[in-house]
């Protein structure tokens, strides 16, 4: 299969390299982690939170030829977009559960245990059936390209890619109104939502409290 996924006005969407992770890096830092509503509200560097472990799983997930990087050929070869993906088993639901107990109570570990809990809820492998999906964990669009429907590009090359290495669904879990928004529009079908104001920890504070819309957190998925 072809690395490319074609060009649409100057921005080429292919698959990612580990070359490619530390200008990524440097992009996410300042796109993802500043626009993601639970990482922008939470009044900490979140992106320095867990660095390490955070490189180990997205250069895990660059190494299986899951995710995608959108550049712009008309300036440079610049980052524009990106989505980080890959294979989830049913065995790291508790996998997740043992990392997210471990890690420090940092803004990063409260959404890793909230998203713990939320993915256990839901067993995706259980409710389909299935013992494998392919896992679209981050997607992020420069702000510049917003709008220009540069993100359902990069959905739709994310499940070309599932469908050819044998996926039979595909799973987010969109902590973003507009993301949510944007795969439903593409028939990711909504199976679960939590609003975060329900959300609270033992002393009974709701622990996120970004803006509205973004009110609570989507599970999505679709066949391939």
């Amino acid at each position: 299969m072809s690395t490319h996924f074609g060009s649409k006005d100057g921005i080429l969407i292919r698959i990612m390299k580990l070359e490619d992770y530390e200008n990524l890096k440097v992009f996410m830092g300042g796109n993802f982690y500043n626009g993601e509503p639970l990482c922008a509200f939470s009044g900490e560097d979140v992106q320095q939170c867990c660095e390490k472990e955070d490189n180990d799983y997205h250069i895990s997930m660059i190494e299986q030829g899951t995710s995608l990087l959108a550049i712009n050929e008309n300036d440079g070869g610049r980052i524009v977009g990106f989505v980080l993906a890959g294979s989830q088993l049913s065995s790291d639901l508790e996998k997740h559960r043992k990392e997210a107990d471990e890690m420090e109570k940092h803004s990063w570990g409260r959404i890793a245990v909230f998203l713990s809990e939320v993915e256990r809820k839901v067993n995706i492998f259980e409710r389909y059936g299935v013992s494998k999906l392919l896992y679209s964990h981050m997607t992020n669009v420069d702000a510049s390209m917003r709008g220009k429907g540069l993100g359902t590009r990069l959905a739709a090359a994310l499940m070309e890619l599932g469908r050819s290495k044998g996926f039979p669904l595909m799973a987010a879990y969109c902590t973003s109104f507009y993301s949510a928004r944007q795969k439903e529009s593409m028939g990711m079908e909504c199976i679960y939502e939590h609003a975060y104001a329900d959300y609270k920890d033992a002393e009974g504070q709701v622990v996120f409290n970004p803006p509205a819309p973004h009110t609570h957190v989507r599970v999505l998925v679709i066949s391939l």
